[in-house]
């Protein structure tokens, strides 16, 4: 077998994950088929998961963190009144209860208690470190680690349908949310104890579901050629769209591509991030960051090998 030959290739594409598959697993997939050099994705969903996984590509991977820290939103199924070890479909079933019979205002008035913020502890079947390893590798021997309580926000959940003993919900909530835990949670508030059915992420950061492809489908934009390819990478700036949008001068673009402090041409607030841009050009630059009255480097491209600013 031939050796890959990798090339510098920068952008942003949407995976929609597969369930079976890891994060990790569906990024070398994608990556093998553009030959980028440089991967990485941005948020892991696990392989019982389908939907939105963002994967930055060569200058795009100095980005990531920004999606990572990105609001995100789900469709899921949470079956009530069983239990399992995992809190998701894939464990063994720990418990067997009958699901109560409630009217929609009481059902409303439980999943309320879900909606704004709320504080959880992470599963044990997470990806979660502690000492170095994963939670999910200490469940997998029985041993428990104690998890301290974390405040996330639900800014939007939505009961989409309902049977006698599933629950559909709509749910748009921050970073370090676990939806499994919020189906184990309503279970419990229900008393009847419950898990994750399914799990499909719609979006990431605000970017909209329709531009997402298939594995299958990058497989066979592929057999067109990389420039098939190519053109469905996003630009690297659509990660990082809500920050403030700065244009410099060439001899600031210049300056700043150099490592060097600028003048910020309007007053902005100490500490805010912006996205700079090359006034002539157009072409995007990486993030500053404002000290006192200047633009200080913060994130910048490496604009001798990136191809797509």
């Amino acid at each position: 077998m031939s050796k890959t030959k990798w090339r510098s290739v920068d952008g942003i594409v949407l995976l929609n994950k597969p369930i079976g598959l890891s994060s990790n697993q569906a990024l070398q997939r994608v990556r093998r088929l553009y030959r980028a050099a440089k991967a990485g994705h941005t948020g892991a969903l696990d392989p019982l998961a389908t939907g939105m996984l963002p994967l930055c590509l060569g200058e795009a991977t100095k980005f990531s963190q920004f999606l990572l820290d990105a609001d995100k939103r789900y469709l899921t199924c949470i079956q009530l009144g069983k239990r399992t070890t995992t809190g998701d479909r894939e464990g063994d079933v720990l418990t067997d209860e009958p699901v109560p019979s409630l009217t929609e205002d009481e059902l409303e008035s439980v999943l309320d208690r879900f909606r704004g913020d709320i504080e959880q502890i992470p599963p044990m079947y997470s990806a979660l470190k502690h000492e170095g390893k994963p939670l999910y590798e200490y469940a997998r021997k029985g041993i428990v680690i104690e998890r301290k309580r974390r405040q996330v926000t639900i800014s939007d959940l939505t009961l989409v349908s309902r049977t006698e003993d599933s629950l559909t919900l709509d749910i748009q909530c921050s970073k370090g949310t676990y939806i499994r835990t919020i189906g184990e949670d309503i279970g419990e508030a229900l008393g009847c104890g419950a898990h994750l059915k399914s799990l499909h992420r719609i979006s990431t950061a605000g970017y909209a579901p329709e531009g997402m492809l298939t594995l299958e489908e990058f497989e066979a934009i592929a057999e067109q050629g990389e420039a098939a390819l190519d053109a469905h990478l996003m630009p690297i700036d659509s990660a990082v769209d809500y920050l403030h949008r700065i244009e410099l001068p060439t001899h600031d673009t210049k300056d700043m591509l150099f490592g060097r402090t600028v003048s910020s041409p309007i007053p902005l607030e100490e500490g805010r991030l912006l996205r700079l841009y090359d006034q002539d050009s157009q072409d995007f630059l990486g993030l500053g960051k404002i000290k006192e009255t200047n633009i200080r480097p913060h994130r910048l491209l490496n604009t001798s090998e990136s191809a797509n600013k």
